[in-house]
């Protein structure tokens, strides 16, 4: 599957209507953004089963507050719409690889359930 590009606009309904989401924060003056996008584009056609999604920092300045992002690359990964994964840098191919399968191998009820038991606290 392409890449997608991540809007204000679709973010959220992205992440809602997909288990698995990947969101690389980046800018194109960032060198290590450029190599890490190999990686991700790589991966997302390797996998058309999750969403492969791109924002631009320089254009989406919102989700870039929203998300404290302070550093790029910045790789999120949502499961069930949640965040299970938040790491600044950029991975080589394999680091990349190794996070999407443990994404993967969580369990999407056993998430969802724990949230429901968090917000009965």
């Amino acid at each position: 599957m392409a890449v997608m590009t991540l809007t204000d606009e679709n973010f959220d309904s992205i992440v809602a209507a997909n288990d698995t989401v990947l969101v690389d924060f980046w800018a194109e003056w960032c060198a290590p953004c450029r190599i890490f996008s190999e990686y991700f584009t790589k991966q997302s056609e390797k996998y058309p089963d999750i969403i492969f999604g791109k924002v631009n920092i320089e254009v989406e300045h919102k989700l870039k507050d929203d998300f404290q992002v302070r550093s790029i690359p910045m790789l999120m990964v949502f499961r069930g719409g949640v965040i299970v994964y938040a790491g600044a840098g950029a991975l080589t191919e394999s680091g990349l690889e190794e996070v999407i399968q443990k994404a993967k191998a969580l369990d999407l009820q056993e998430i969802q359930q724990n949230l429901g038991d968090q917000g009965a606290t």
